[in-house]
């Protein structure tokens, strides 16, 4: 039984999520899944590294899978390409040791969000960013994201859905540049919960538009009051990035 690594790239505006539902034909796991059923002719479950929400794109999302036989790297790149929509993409397939978890052994990651902030719409990025008509400030964002750095309890920008035993998150690095009319927003941290990029990404917009302060954002963090926060739309955000 081989363990194989599968970096991963995909357009997330037609699928419902990274994580199988029922059928799985609409969520890229789903997809992946079946298609390598197919190969090996048995079901096949496949470990993603980060459960993107519904409408979320992915740059290098990294998952593994175990198969039997003596398939090799080449051999399983090129079949999922084959058979796998074009809107889902394998860039890499590499052997990796047994003890390798995608979930597990992820020591962060990063997610990209793209903001396109100009008055008029932009026609081939509006699946793919998020579209804020008035000028933002990107210097009070900067500044209210610096709030976000460090270890803290995310329970006010997690979903209520959000399962997890501890809300304690650490955040890295927040990095923000404007570029020929976008706003990208770089977070990078050793894990996030359920929603958590879109609602602290909300939240920086209201700062951006003024319609928060900058010093709101340790208050909210300490409140854990969902209802304060802002929340992004699925559409501007990335995986872009996981470090082992």
């Amino acid at each position: 039984m081989n363990n194989y690594k599968l970096t991963i790239q995909y357009d997330g505006a037609r699928y419902k999520g990274w994580q199988r539902l029922g059928n799985g034909e609409t969520t890229i796991q789903g997809k992946i899944e079946n298609v390598l059923s197919e190969m090996v002719g048995k079901p096949i479950e496949i470990i993603g590294s980060s459960r993107t929400d519904a409408g979320v794109h992915a740059l290098a999302q990294i998952a593994n899978v175990r198969l039997g036989g003596d398939l090799t790297e080449s051999e399983v790149q090129t079949y999922l390409n084959k058979y796998l929509p074009h809107d889902i993409s394998i860039t890499a397939v590499q052997l990796v040791p047994e003890r390798f978890h995608a979930r597990y052994n992820a020591k962060d990651k990063t997610y990209l969000y793209k903001i396109w902030n100009e008055a008029y719409t932009n026609p081939f990025m509006r699946k793919y960013s998020t579209h804020v008509e008035k000028k933002l400030s990107v210097s009070m964002m900067e500044k209210a994201a610096k709030h976000f750095l460090g270890e803290h309890d995310f329970t006010a920008f997690s979903n209520a859905k959000s399962k997890k035993k501890s809300m304690v998150r650490t955040i890295y690095a927040i990095d923000i540049e404007e570029n020929a009319g976008f706003i990208e927003i770089r977070v990078r941290g050793n894990g996030f919960l359920y929603n958590m990029v879109r609602k602290m990404v909300g939240t920086l917009i209201e700062i951006g538009l003024g319609e928060k302060e900058v010093d709101q954002v340790p208050s909210i963090l300490q409140s854990k009051d969902r209802s304060q926060v802002g929340f992004a739309d699925a559409t501007g955000l990335y995986l872009e990035k996981i470090d082992f």
